[in-house]
């Protein structure tokens, strides 16, 4: 009789991402106590938020070691986002055309 045993992971890796998400988090507060403003505190807040997401979804729930998960579930719904985003930007252009052409005064 065998017994199925799941895999294991040394604990250090996960230290480590415990370490990682107190950095990152340190760094992230760092943003307003610097009193950081504009396109750069939002960016900066934004980077380290998704850094902190990815960190998280590839380790503690185990997709760094399963490839086509973290593709169906990280890589295809962002994808799908921006495509349908893409899709409306050039919907857009051709109703605001339309409408110009064909409500415009001409007086």
């Amino acid at each position: 009789m065998s017994s199925a045993k799941g895999q294991q992971h040394p604990i250090s890796i996960y230290l480590w991402i415990w370490g990682l998400l107190f950095v990152l988090s340190f760094f992230s507060y760092m943003v307003d106590y610097l009193n950081f403003e504009g396109l750069l505190r939002w960016t900066l807040i934004l980077v380290f938020m998704i850094a902190k997401a990815g960190l998280i979804i590839a380790v503690f729930m185990h997709m760094a070691w399963e490839r086509l998960a973290l593709f169906y579930a990280v890589i295809m719904p962002p994808s799908l986002i921006l495509f349908f985003v893409i899709f409306m930007l050039i919907e857009s252009n051709y109703v605001q055309f339309t409408r110009e052409l064909f409500f415009s005064t001409g007086g």
